[in-house]
């Protein structure tokens, strides 16, 4: 770890910054050219810099401070400890020649959030590019880049950046012409973006159960729920994993229905060979600051229909023509993606894969730790025809014990743990919109927990100290 901290005097502040992002400790030690200590940089003192004008490729060691705060080699715990105050957590620990040997870090009220994003790949790179392009707005080749890029890897022709997920899938249904009077199924287990996206395009939502196993909409629980007012379903890939993809489209062409993948926690997730967003007519993403690639705010709608996408497109811009300029042939929206969003998101997409390798080793790594503990189920993997990925590390805790409680006992431990969604049907506001009863969805939702799940494996030794005792 100690190497991961470690920059030269002469690297450039912007060189310092990736080492700092890519350590996620927010420092780094700076060391001359035979190793020894000059001084430490922070993530605020580089911050604090550039509004000081101190350009981005200026010399680390024009901003080093004289006084810094390390540690010796033979100090004992104590001593280290004295040097540790509420503005610096971690020191440097040199050796009899002042060279860098170690660090030593403390915090007694560290804190696990369930999600941090991981920003150490091209990010930084891509979006001064960006910036220093000057499109910054809602045009640049970042944003092509990411939609072709995006879209290539779900198994599409086609990607529309948008500025969040429920713009997304408000964009989806009234390109496929929903509207008043049309009935569009959702399950009852899903956050609330999927219902209120129906609710913005004057649609009706109809709420149904989920399944046991897959905890994702019930196919036969949509066959009960059609009438001659549906117009299309909404299948939700819950925390990672994948509804029923064969079952929901063979419905779909037997009532001749739309299909709007709401993909927003399933980034690569597939079913059979292929991944969710490119099975249904639209598959609709989200890449808020917790997904497996994140934009901070942002999404995407994919599809293989051309025409689909210019009206998605349209819809997006104002309700602009495509072909002539200011001329509006329907009332639109503002849900563009911005330039500096999209470089993030590029850089984001290349590191897709070692993201989702780290999150699966963040399950595997709670499996071990629960592996005595047969009173927690976590989410299955081995679904027929599904390949479900790890987003936020997903269990169940057996009733008979007080699932607040245990909540409440993580959190005292430092490591932010969640309930899962409450049903819709439950809230006063959605509650009209379900005309059955949804006993699956309600028993997940009494036993479901979230655990904190992350796509750099830093904090994967401290969540081992802290589980240890549970």
């Amino acid at each position: 770890m100690i190497e991961q901290l470690q920059c030269s005097q002469n690297d450039s502040l912007i060189e310092v910054i990736k080492v700092i992002n890519e350590n996620a400790k927010g420092i780094a030690f700076i060391t001359d050219d035979q190793g020894k200590l000059c001084g430490t940089i922070t993530d605020g003192d580089i911050r604090r810099a550039l509004l000081n004008d101190i350009g981005l490729q200026e010399k680390v060691s024009s901003i080093v401070l004289a006084n810094y705060i390390y540690g010796h080699q033979y100090d004992d715990y104590d001593a280290l400890k004295s040097k540790i105050s509420e503005k610096v957590k971690i020191i440097p620990i040199v050796d009899s020649n002042h060279v860098v040997v170690d660090l030593f870090e403390y915090n007694q009220n560290l804190y696990l959030p369930v999600a941090i994003p991981s920003l150490n790949g091209n990010e930084f790179k891509y979006l001064t590019d960006a910036f220093m392009s000057s499109w910054i707005s809602s045009s640049g080749e970042y944003i092509d880049r990411f939609e072709k890029g995006f879209s290539e890897y779900c198994g599409c022709q086609y990607g529309s950046a948008v500025s969040n997920g429920t713009s997304s899938l408000h964009l989806a249904l009234l390109a496929l012409g929903v509207g008043e009077g049309d009935e569009v199924i959702v399950p009852d287990l899903t956050f609330a973006a999927t219902i209120n996206a129906v609710l913005h395009a004057n649609a009706i939502p109809v709420i149904v159960d989920v399944e046991k196993d897959s905890w994702c909409i019930d196919p036969k629980r949509i066959l009960e729920a059609i009438t001659p007012k549906t117009k299309a379903i909404i299948p939700v890939h819950l925390y990672g994993q994948v509804c029923d993809m064969d079952a929901i489209m063979d419905i779909s062409q037997e009532f001749q229905l739309k299909v709007i993948e709401d993909c927003a926690e399933a980034h690569g997730a597939m079913f059979k060979d292929r991944k969710v967003g490119s099975i249904g007519d639209v598959g609709c993403f989200s890449f808020f600051g917790n997904k497996v690639i994140t934009t901070g705010e942002g999404g995407m709608c994919i599809t293989n229909d051309e025409q689909l996408d210019d009206k998605i497109r349209m819809l997006r811009d104002h309700g602009m023509s495509r072909t002539r300029r200011y001329w509006h042939d329907q009332v639109g929206f503002n849900y563009r993606m911005t330039n500096l969003q999209a470089a993030i998101g590029l850089a984001q997409l290349e590191n897709i894969s070692e993201n989702h390798k780290n999150r699966l080793t963040y399950e595997d790594t709670y499996k071990d730790i629960f592996k005595d503990n047969h009173e927690i189920e976590f989410q299955k993997f081995d679904l027929k025809n599904r390949t479900k990925i790890t987003w936020l590390v997903s269990i169940l805790i057996d009733e008979k014990f007080d699932r607040d409680a245990y909540i409440e006992n993580f959190k005292n431990r430092g490591i932010d743990v969640r309930a899962f969604f409450f049903p819709l049907s439950d809230m006063d506001i959605y509650k009209p919109y379900c005309k059955s009863q949804t006993p699956v969805t309600h028993e997940l939702a009494r036993k479901g927990m979230i655990l904190p799940t992350y796509q750099s494996l830093t904090y994967l030794k401290e969540i081992k100290r802290l589980l240890k005792d549970v």
